[in-house]
């Protein structure tokens, strides 16, 4: 395991209030080098605050906010950056690859045009004018110019919105490619899938709060139960008293259990029923995790999960090799438990996927 490095930006006990309104209350983020962080919420729930302070286009009203250790206004920090905002409004009379070039100027080690073109996949659009382009073009040309200066922390709202499969899969593709370079990313996305595909980490953020935290199979966890499907003669309400049987729903002779543990269920459902078909067991996914977690708020030590009360040390976990599994037993952080800027390892560059 690397020794960790400082984060490429952190947000320790930050508080930003809009008049009487809270939008954050005592926030302490860390997005490490090297690794995919999704801050995830519902609307409202402070996230934009939380990139705007980071970004160095709001200040706190308490509390500590670094960009690369310096203050995120800092003219050196700032050039480290790249950012992709859900909108964006560039000139539409210029062309794309004018844009591009434009970008690059700010930067002092930016990246070559052709190189740039390559990785957004805008080869074909460079001499077109920014305003003639669909949205999902628009949406790459906003993607190269927010990766055209090499940064070293890379700001994602919602970066595959209006983008196809193919054009969704090779922005993935690219953002891996930087990771494994060693460049920080914090992503902001509703479309969990996305944050399921990429992130190392998560963080909830709820009523401007962090109520968890964690690897994503971590916070998968939380909504812990597993789906089986079927087709039986069984009656829904005899499988309903089964023990460890949550829920059971029925359409016809298609049954859907849920259950915290699915292997006990699966067994006595093939030797009860020996005519059983279509078997499928599947586990919770991030997005029903989520609803679940913003249902509730903060997670609690009976869940399992480190809590408030329950301190960790700094060293207890490393952050996964680029692209690899993470697992439940990494455990989570919750609100109300301050993190320091060491506590998440940092990935040694090049690992194996």
């Amino acid at each position: 395991m690397q020794l960790a490095k400082s984060p490429a930006a952190a947000l320790t006990g930050v508080v930003k209030k809009y008049g009487e309104k809270t939008a954050l209350d005592g926030v302490s983020l860390n997005i490490p080098r090297g690794s995919v962080t999704a801050l995830l919420g519902p609307n409202g729930a402070g996230k934009s605050t939380a990139v705007g302070l980071m970004l160095g286009l709001i200040t706190a009203d308490a509390g500590r906010v670094e960009l690369f250790g310096r203050a995120p206004q800092e003219v050196v920090a700032r050039r480290k950056i790249g950012v992709m905002l859900q909108t964006a409004a560039l000139p539409e009379t210029l062309r794309v690859g004018e844009l591009v070039e434009l970008a690059s100027c700010y930067y002092a080690r930016p990246r070559k045009l052709a190189e740039v073109a390559r990785m957004a996949g805008i080869e074909d659009l460079l001499r077109r004018p920014y305003g003639a382009l669909s949205g999902g073009q628009q949406r790459r040309v906003q993607f190269a110019v927010a990766i055209c200066g090499n940064p070293e922390l890379l700001f994602l709202d919602e970066p595959t919105t209006g983008l196809d499969i193919e054009a969704r899969e090779a922005l993935w593709n690219v953002v891996r490619q930087l990771i494994a370079q060693g460049c920080a990313v914090l992503l902001t996305t509703h479309y969990l899938e996305e944050a399921e595909a990429l992130a190392h980490w998560v963080a909830v953020l709820v009523n401007g709060r962090i109520v968890t935290e964690g690897s994503v199979d971590a916070v998968r966890a939380v909504g812990v139960r597993r789906h089986i499907r079927c087709v039986s003669v069984l009656p829904a309400a005899q499988v309903r008293q089964w023990p460890g049987v949550d829920a059971v729903t029925a359409q016809g002779h298609r049954l859907d259990i849920e259950a915290r543990i699915a292997e006990p269920i699966v067994q006595r459902l093939l030797m009860t029923d020996p005519t059983l078909s279509e078997l499928e067991v599947t586990r919770a996914g991030l997005a029903e995790a989520f609803v679940q977690i913003t249902k509730r708020g903060p997670t609690h030590a009976s869940d399992g999960l480190a809590c408030e009360g329950q301190p960790r040390s700094s060293t207890e976990r490393a952050e996964p090799a680029h692209g690899g599994p993470t697992h439940a037993s990494d455990g989570l952080a919750c609100e109300g438990q301050p993190r320091s800027s060491t506590e998440r390892a940092e990935p040694a560059h090049g690992e194996a996927a």
